[in-house]
């Protein structure tokens, strides 16, 4: 092999990713890690429900997850986006946006998915702080507070149950006609959830701490936190560029042993789970890498 082929190419070098670059490198296996630094978390102030980490902030997570791979001489780093990818005869060859190409035998994509802000002033400086997507990563912080969720339908309906039991002042803002079973709105009614169904155009915050949501009509309302439900895209061109099949809700198509569609090409982290936390992520690359030792063993033994 030149300085250029590897046996496995992880393109995302987040937990997912990291994770599988661990298991390969104690399998001495020839592993490159392509990461832009730019994880879709990074705006959060604490990671949370991760055993051994809970409260750590997701860098220290991640500084203490490099330094422990890069400690196996057969797992390598570049600094930089993968922009393009194709099948060879050999496997798979990766370019990167400063133009270098690189060959492997398997390949990991652990590249994440892009939350899509909504038209409304604020939102985004408040992702990730006091505007969250997940009671379990984030609900015992925000316990007990005065709580609105921007939310409609099935969605709506799933994130109040989960947010019932961790606060008692729950408003459930659907930003439109609320599109609710009949079933569904008179369980909301029944646990005094007030709905109000007037457009949001702003959140009002200091730091990304929210103070206010501002309706279109010029109401106020105050809050001290949100949930929020929003669409997500696929972080990186490549699983859709490779032919990897996504499922109906845009996650990339994985079985059990986190392979895609495509042979060869494995897929673990966000952008293949529904689950979003590090534990999820974590436990998704070590079963990846785990599974790619053993069918480059198979393939050479």
């Amino acid at each position: 092999m030149d300085k250029n082929e590897f046996e496995v190419i992880i393109i995302g070098g987040s937990y997912a990713g990291l994770s599988a670059a661990l298991t390969l490198g104690r399998s001495l296996r020839k592993t490159l890690v392509i990461d832009g630094g730019e994880p879709c978390n990074r705006q959060t102030p604490h990671s949370h429900n991760f055993l051994t980490q809970d409260g750590s902030t997701p860098s220290q997570i991640s500084h203490v997850a490099k330094s422990q791979v890069a400690k196996y001489d057969s797992v390598k780093f570049y600094e930089g986006l993968a922009i393009d990818g194709m099948r060879i005869s050999e496997g798979f060859e990766i370019t990167t946006s400063n133009g270098d190409v690189f060959t492997t035998k398997k390949l990991v994509l652990a590249t994440g998915i892009k939350d899509i802000m909504p038209d409304i002033k604020g939102f985004s400086e408040c992702w990730g702080i006091s505007v969250v997507h997940c009671p379990y990563c984030h609900g015992y912080e925000i316990r007990n507070k005065k709580t609105a969720i921007i939310a409609n339908g099935d969605r709506a309906y799933h994130l109040v149950s989960l947010v019932n039991n961790l606060s008692k002042d729950i408003t459930l803002l659907t930003s439109g006609i609320k599109e609710f079973e009949e079933n569904q709105f008179e369980k909301l009614q029944r646990h005094k959830i007030h709905i109000i169904e007037k457009k949001i155009v702003a959140i009002e915050h200091s730091n990304g701490q929210v103070e206010r949501v501002v309706f279109k009509d010029g109401s106020v309302e105050n809050y001290e936190c949100v949930y929020a439900s929003i669409p997500f895209e696929q972080n990186s061109a490549l699983p859709k560029k490779l032919g990897c099949k996504l499922t109906e809700h845009g996650h990339i198509e994985v079985n059990l042993m986190q392979k895609t569609s495509e042979e060869g090409i494995f897929s673990c982290g966000d952008n293949s789970s529904m689950m979003r936390s590090v534990a999820t992520a974590v436990y998704g690359g070590t079963i990846t890498g785990a599974m790619i030792n053993n069918e480059l063993t198979q393939e050479y033994f």
